[in-house]
């Protein structure tokens, strides 16, 4: 994970389904990155994010994920979502995932930065001051 300052913000649980599975029998490694989205606008929702692409919205301009322990079905993952202290325009998501079957450590970490994007100019605006009070309160 990072190590700018950080807090927990969200957690939520995802049932892993047997399709989320490939031939080596574990979830595949894309499925993670489903898992981390399906957190991240949770948590964007949660805030009271737009996300109707009606001109300014939230984007993600870059992503990672860290694979430590594989996860097979059945299971369901607990994914807490940490974030960084607000810029500007954006700020950094940062996720931990549990595997139910054993939370005694993570699978996986990942992280996503999130920017507010004028999609008519094609440029960053300031975070709306109601998603920037959510993270700094």
């Amino acid at each position: 994970m990072s190590t700018v300052a950080e807090k927990l913000i969200y957690s939520c649980e995802i049932p892993v389904r047997w399709g989320d599975m490939d031939a080596y029998g574990h979830v595949n490694n894309a499925m993670y990155m489903r898992y981390l989205e399906e957190a991240r606008v949770q948590l964007l929702a949660k805030m009271g994010a737009k996300m109707d692409g009606g001109g300014i919205d939230p984007v993600v301009i870059n992503v990672g994920c860290t694979f430590m322990r594989p996860i097979v079905y059945p299971d369901t993952v607990r994914i807490d979502c940490f974030v960084s202290e607000p810029g500007r325009s954006s700020f950094m998501t940062l996720y931990k995932i549990y595997s139910e079957s054993d939370p005694s450590q993570a699978v996986s970490e990942g992280y996503a930065k999130v920017v507010w994007m004028d999609h008519h100019s094609g440029k960053s605006v300031p975070l709306p001051a109601d998603i920037r009070q959510h993270i700094e309160s």
